[in-house]
């Protein structure tokens, strides 16, 4: 009787859990139906990042968020930089005189690479005064391995990309870092700020005239009222 009690139990268990797997499944597949040549991992982590937003709400961590509030002035200016972008173009930043300038540090295998929608959402609705630019990076957990032309395309069919991207760098500090970052994560250079990438998609926001008004964790969503607020003023 109790072998035969203990099998049925196993049974639904087996059930259950396989109920599950199918919804599971189902889901992520539901998430990634206009989504192309993604890996199973890519499909996940798109699928679960509102979860993985909402659970960072939820658990009450605070998200740093570093403001410029007594608008230190930068000792050698961010337009005398240029950016190779990996269309092969270089992009001089004096160019973008007058404009705000959001940069962040991209993943495609990251759990917040999900951002990329977000940013070309705000892209889209700020057009007339603001720029962003992606810097892909392999640096947190050799989260993008692809190629300039991979990434590229993936950014396009999965996400709608239309801004800037650049060349595969480091953004983090070393010898080797981009030097755009090394101006945004250097307050000798820009005047306040030595706080480098936490992670994949951090941001810094340059301001029109050239000042790094704002630096955000990649937690902060580029839709949050936060960045948008930033942008706004």
């Amino acid at each position: 009787m109790r072998k035969t009690t203990t099998r049925k139990f196993f049974k639904r268990f087996a059930i259950i859990i396989a109920l599950l797997l199918l919804l599971l499944i189902s889901y992520v597949e539901i998430m990634n139906r206009h989504s192309k040549d993604l890996t199973y991992r890519q499909k996940v982590l798109k699928a679960f990042y509102p979860l993985l937003m909402w659970a960072g709400k939820a658990s009450g961590k605070k998200v740093k968020h570093m403001e410029n509030s007594k608008i230190n002035m930068p000792s050698t200016s961010i337009y005398d930089l240029s950016i190779q972008l990996n269309n092969g173009s270089k992009l001089d930043l004096s160019s973008l005189k007058g404009k705000k300038i959001l940069l962040v540090n991209t993943a495609s295998n990251c759990g917040y690479t999900s951002q990329y929608e977000d940013l070309q959402s705000l892209y889209e609705k700020n057009k007339d005064k603001l720029v962003i630019i992606g810097f892909p990076a392999n640096d947190f957990k050799e989260q993008e391995k692809g190629t300039d032309e991979q990434i590229a395309e993936f950014c396009k069919v999965n996400f709608g990309v239309t801004f800037p991207l650049a060349t595969k760098s480091t953004v983090i500090k070393g010898g080797s870092q981009n030097p755009v970052f090394n101006w945004l994560s250097d307050k000798k250079q820009n005047g306040w700020n030595d706080q480098d990438p936490t992670w994949n998609f951090s941001k810094y926001l340059v301001n029109e005239n050239g000042v790094l008004t704002d630096y955000f964790d990649p937690g902060l969503s580029p839709v949050s009222n936060e960045i948008k607020n930033a942008i706004a003023k």
